[in-house]
């Protein structure tokens, strides 16, 4: 056998084992021209790929040889050139270290020349046979280096050409607990919830979590349980007081090295909230300092449950300086809008001068209403978190002994008080009618006796309500006045028809709801009411029949659906009056489309991921949830609330049916189209 055949062992420079000056000009950092045609990876190898190489070869040398062939002209004979045949990937990394002048061109790399075997089979050789290390055995290899070497993740990282996250995620993977590792290894984990149990510490606690876990492990519910008592960095708790505090204030932050975890989770929940009603409490001294009020109280959320009686601020005059200041702002503002109008982007100056007069502007609006000096002496207001973190303050409440005597809120005006007098008087008269004959010790100024007042205000009863069905205008009115004089004046009694408005916290049962669209709407509406009704509810029935049709209507209606109640709770059995909402909907042809939209935090991300996808294909197509199928539940949330925010899906409870009649009517229109198809 000639030496030539034999395997043999020699130094070659990088640029010698390119095959030839012309392949030599083909070839590029990325491309695959210059290795040899027998290699059997087509495949490119990735740049990271190359990186890590570069990184393991700068810190360790080439610990695998390369092996290559002979380059043979068309007569058969040697060049003196060789190709690549086992080690592309060192090769192309140590001309990326000669690109960054780490090596020198010449600099020798050994290689084994075999001309005894076939190329392409040894090629295939060794991209089939070879056995990748367990991912396990890698996590704990990389946790070795850092604990017996005292690598860190930068040090590890720059030795093995991959970034320190990526080090710090298989160091963490590496401290699971051993028993998960195991499953891991035996594949009764896999690796994604393998990275779910690493996202805490403690191996006792990994393993509990695991033995609550029944046939449902996702990596959402794996997650779940592992922070159940910690607080996500998106809680509006956090987002109120701050990271910053909270760490400085000694809290500590659990992350999530292999998801977006936006921030980590907060381990120290009392310290948490011991931030958080700090700083609530030094809000609320703040407020009762700068406008007087008699108490502040700080909660967390605001106390629906307070049962207090509330006033309203009242529209007033602008003093002669605000009045003057509001226009100067103004004109400002107009001036800076008529000059950037056809600004495609507004400069920074701009921009934030814009916001200093839209701040002052509504500050100076605000003092358009204000509260009575004597309300606020008595009353007083809650400052609360609203759910997006920011300070919530609500104005006006009265405590029971706070509110004022019973002759003051139930005095009356100068019509009803001459009324009164004159009902006394024709009650005077009637006594001494019937005292005529009668002993004379008698006093003929005695009041009337109980049994007969009863009798005679019976009698009127009866006249007010055949009158009243009679005249429904005046109805309406009655009705009006009944309900708000008890909406709007807390235990006045003041009203002659027996109807009570029965009012239901929605916040009670939704959370968040107050702070929607809808629920802010209402609320503005209320305290636009509120601020209108006079002061004593004395003149309250004159502010009624004194408004017009539209707005008496407009009264009326917002009183009635105060009282509407259309909640259906586990334990409530109520089905004919959730039938009448059914009705009621109907009639009004309600389209919740207007008040509420499908979003992760609504509805998508309470439900089930089979609801979900459920959702998508209702709305969308099979094939939109087909595509979805494979995703994360939150994930999966976060996408299906993109494609249905346009289509106005509506989960079944809040769809309103057509009303009996059109349906009656679109029967009837198809009925005809078909009887006419069938004529024709």
């Amino acid at each position: 056998m000639h030496p030539w055949k034999q395997k043999e062992e020699r130094s070659c420079r990088p640029n010698r084992l390119k095959s030839s000056p012309r392949a030599e000009r083909r070839f590029s950092f990325r491309s695959t021209s210059s290795r040899s045609h027998h290699n059997a990876r087509k495949t490119p190898h990735s740049e990271a790929a190359i990186e890590a190489y570069a990184a393991s070869i700068a810190a360790k040398g080439i610990l695998q040889n390369l092996v290559v062939e002979p380059e043979l002209d068309g007569e058969g004979a040697a060049t003196g050139f060789y190709f690549v045949t086992i080690g592309e990937g060192r090769r192309l990394a140590q001309l990326l270290r000669v690109r960054r002048k780490e090596i020198k061109k010449t600099e020798p790399i050994r290689c084994i020349v075999d001309t005894a075997n076939d190329p392409h089979e040894i090629s295939l050789d060794e991209n089939v046979t070879r056995e990748d290390m367990h991912p396990a055995d890698q996590f704990e290899a990389f946790g070795k280096l850092a604990d017996e070497r005292g690598l860190g993740a930068e040090e590890i990282a720059a030795r093995f050409g991959v970034t320190a996250h990526v080090v710090r995620q298989r160091l963490r993977l590496g401290a699971v607990s051993p028993k998960l590792m195991q499953l891991y290894r035996d594949g009764a984990l896999t690796l994604e919830q393998l990275m779910a149990f690493a996202i805490v510490h403690d191996h006792v606690r990994q393993e509990a979590v695991y033995e609550r876990l029944s046939y449902d492990r996702d990596v959402s519910t794996i997650r779940r349980l592992l922070t159940e008592t910690h607080v996500a960095a998106t809680d509006r708790r956090v987002r109120f007081v701050g990271l910053e505090a909270y760490t400085e204030a000694g809290g500590t932050i659990l992350r999530d090295l292999f998801t977006e975890d936006r921030g980590g989770y907060l381990e120290d929940v009392s310290l948490l909230d011991l931030l958080v009603t700090a700083r609530l409490n030094r809000e609320a001294d703040t407020l009762r300092a700068a406008e007087g009020w008699k108490w502040t109280e700080a909660h967390l959320d605001f106390p629906h449950a307070h049962g207090m009686l509330r006033v309203y601020p009242h529209p007033v005059e602008l003093s002669a300086e605000d009045e003057t200041a509001l226009q100067a702002v103004q004109s400002e503002f107009d001036r800076l809008t008529e000059q950037h109008q056809t600004s495609e982007e507004l400069p920074d100056e701009a921009d934030a001068r814009f916001g200093e007069l839209e701040a002052e502007i509504e500050r100076l609006e605000a003092k358009r209403q204000a509260y009575d000096p004597a309300d606020v002496a008595r009353g007083g207001a809650f400052v609360s978190l609203n759910h997006d973190g920011s300070v919530r303050i609500e104005r006006g409440f009265v405590r029971p002994g706070d509110e004022k005597p019973e002759a003051e809120t139930g005095s009356v005006s100068d019509a009803e008080a001459r009324d009164m007098e004159d009902r006394e008087g024709e009650e005077a008269a009637l006594d001494r009618e019937d005292g005529e004959g009668a002993a004379d010790e008698e006093d003929e100024h005695q009041p009337l006796s109980d049994a007969l007042v009863r009798d005679l205000t019976a009698h009127r009863t009866l006249g007010l309500r055949l009158n009243l069905s009679e005249q429904p205008d005046v109805a309406i009115v009655a009705v009006t006045h009944a309900l708000a004089a008890q909406i709007f004046y807390v235990g006045a009694a003041a009203h002659v028809v027996g109807i009570q408005p029965v009012k239901t916290d929605l916040a009670a049962h939704a959370d968040g709801i107050e702070d929607t669209p809808a629920g802010k709407a209402w609320s503005d509406r209320h305290a636009n009411w509120a601020r209108q009704m006079p002061k004593d509810v004395g003149a309250l029935w004159e502010f009624v029949a004194e408004l017009d049709h539209d707005s008496r209507m407009a009264l009326f209606a917002h009183c009635v659906f105060l009282t509407v109640n259309a909640v259906k709770l586990p334990f409530d059995r109520r089905p004919r009056a959730l039938a009448a909402a059914s009705h009621l909907a109907e009639a009004m042809a309600l389209d919740m489309t207007a008040y509420w939209r499908p979003t992760a935090r609504s509805y998508l991300g309470r439900v089930t991921k089979a609801g979900i996808l459920a959702a998508v294909r209702e709305a969308i197509s099979e094939e939109a949830a087909e595509r979805m199928s494979a995703m994360k539940k939150a994930d999966m949330a976060q996408a299906a609330e993109q494609l249905l925010a346009a289509t106005g899906w509506l989960p079944s409870l809040l769809r309103t049916a057509a009303p009996r009649a059109q349906t009656d009517l679109q029967s009837e229109a198809q009925g005809s189209e078909i009887q006419a198809e069938a004529a024709e």
